[in-house]
């Protein structure tokens, strides 16, 4: 975990030896349940270091203390869990609708220790209609095109709360189609900020919520990806 080491150092993260400790035993569960279920096509310790610990850390200036944090299509856990190990003040509520990867996810969540993460299986729209406006901040990672993701997110969010979307080299094609979504959804670009990752192009999107969007979004029956805003 040398590696890990230096980017959390390059990033003033603080940690210690609990925290490489965590971030260990989280590789070892995403190994061995990778043999049952298909979370990742990344096994290797130090891309899985780079690719997923690392990229997901970078929106790690982005929260505050006692934040209130939903993460959309959490899958493996990112960027939800690593956020998690070294934030742990923040609260975080992982959202996924396949079963299999909400017990992977709960597996970790237990092993780990990690008071501040609840994971839960639904759809975002289903789980968004009790749940409107109640989180400051909901993140995603691999989930969907912008405009697709802004429906997601956008509903859960307080007014002034922020989405944080993790993407990769076509980022920019996808905001160019987000006029619509940003007047339907009362929100505003705010930030983009691009970094490289041993040679991988990303960037972190961060959207403002300007107010309580309209009840009617997300839409359901898969309509946000089907018919994007």
């Amino acid at each position: 975990m040398i590696l890990l080491e230096k980017y959390l150092n390059e990033l003033n993260i603080p940690f210690d030896k609990d925290t490489i400790n965590k971030f260990q035993t989280y590789y070892d569960l995403l190994i061995e349940y990778n043999k049952m279920f298909n979370l990742t096509s990344i096994t290797e310790k130090n891309d899985v270091i780079i690719k997923h610990y690392v990229d997901s850390l970078y929106g790690y200036k982005y929260f505050k203390n006692n934040n209130m944090v939903a993460d959309v299509g959490s899958g493996a856990g990112f960027p939800a869990l690593p956020l998690a190990i070294v934030l742990k003040d923040v609260n975080f509520t992982l959202i996924d609708s396949l079963n299999k990867r909400v017990n992977f996810l709960n597996a970790v969540i237990n092993k780990l220790n990690l008071k501040n993460c609840t994971a839960i299986h639904s759809r975002v729209e289903d789980y968004c209609s009790t749940n409107r406006h109640k989180f400051d901040i909901a993140t995603a990672r691999a989930v969907a095109g912008m405009p697709t993701l802004l429906e997601y997110l956008v509903p859960l969010l307080k007014p002034n709360g922020k989405a944080i979307c993790y993407k990769s080299i076509n980022v920019d094609n996808e905001l160019s189609l987000c006029d619509n979504a940003f007047k339907k959804l009362s929100c505003k670009l705010t930030d983009k900020v691009d970094y490289n990752l041993e040679d991988n192009f990303r960037s972190i999107i961060i959207v403002e919520s300007l107010e309580k969007c309209n009840k009617c979004y997300p839409r359901s029956g898969n309509k946000p990806k089907i018919n994007p805003l």
